[in-house]
């Protein structure tokens, strides 16, 4: 079985994010722990990526959301670590007006197409990226994509709890990349 490696955006998921309780409920789960959460540092981030990748005892699937999704692009670039794949929620804009000013360090993430699998879960009504720029960021990294609806940002005050269709979602995703 393959371990997951969670990515939690800004903030770090609070206890009602569905990230929070995927780890909770699946022991395959772990999540990365960068040095902070709510100043976060690109650095840092890859840095801590890169410890939670190399632990893993073979290679790992990555579960980002938010923020982290612009740190897989950026770590990928940098880094020759083996991963299953990267199934990608919410891809924030860094350009757009709501994107986070303490997070300016994660500008300008590469628009190469990503060394592995991944998949994008786009809603067409999130805040801080729009249904076009997931659908730019899926073409420019070789991504696919799943538009899930009006699901805003895809966190806690979207109300999803389990989050049963991203589960679902997942599992598709993992199947197909599991070697």
């Amino acid at each position: 079985m393959t371990d997951i490696v969670i990515l939690p955006g800004i903030g770090a998921s609070g206890e009602l994010h569905w990230q929070t309780r995927w780890e909770k409920s699946n022991p395959r789960c772990r999540r990365f722990q960068p040095s902070d959460w709510d100043r976060p540092d690109l650095k840092d981030w890859l840095d801590a990526l890169d410890r939670a990748v190399g632990s893993a005892s073979k290679p790992p699937l990555l579960v980002a959301h938010s923020l982290a999704c612009l740190l897989v692009a950026h770590w990928q670039q940098v880094s020759t670590a083996p991963v299953a794949g990267a199934f990608l929620v919410a891809v924030p804009n860094p350009e757009a007006q709501a994107f986070p000013v303490e997070a300016a360090s994660f500008a300008n993430p590469p628009s190469s197409k990503f060394r592995f699998p991944s998949l994008i879960i786009a809603s067409t009504n999130d805040p801080y990226g729009t249904i076009e720029y997931a659908r730019e960021r899926a073409g420019q990294w070789g991504s696919g994509i799943v538009e899930v609806g009006e699901l805003g940002h895809i966190n806690e005050a979207s109300g999803l709890e389990d989050w049963p269709q991203g589960k679902a979602f997942l599992a598709a995703f993992s199947a197909g990349v599991a070697s």
